[in-house]
């Protein structure tokens, strides 16, 4: 299998296209996804209000991590529903299956930010 012509550039300049591209992604996830908005939204309060609470240094990066992680999260669920809706408009049962799964997986990072948030002021 051949590569994709894409993958033209290397050394320092293909590092500056991948930022110019993650930036672009970030600005796209901000300006398109309203569930991108709240989750870096929830995570700027959620690490100011890790830093304004005793926690211990262990506490503090778990839970920041967390919210982090939702973010991230957030940014593949959306590439997903992108990519599933490129593809085709129609309902299908495999596009539902691959949106579900990404709503899913978000579900399941909330849950674990909740749980850390819970362990982080109650574990201490």
């Amino acid at each position: 299998m051949s590569e994709s012509p894409f993958k033209g550039k290397r050394g320092f300049q293909r590092v500056l296209n991948a930022l110019g591209y993650s930036f672009d992604g970030l600005k796209a996830g901000w300006d398109n996804e309203a569930a991108f908005r709240q989750v870096s939204l929830l995570a700027i309060v959620g690490i100011v209000l890790a830093f304004s609470v005793h926690l211990p240094a262990w506490a503090r990066a778990v839970v920041i991590g967390s919210h982090l992680l939702t973010v991230i999260v957030e940014l593949l669920n959306s590439a997903i529903e992108a990519a599933v809706d490129h593809t085709s408009l129609e309902k299908h049962h495999l596009a539902k299956r691959a949106k579900d799964l990404g709503s899913a997986a978000q579900l399941v990072c909330l849950t674990n930010l909740a749980a850390m948030w819970a362990l982080a002021v109650l574990g201490h």
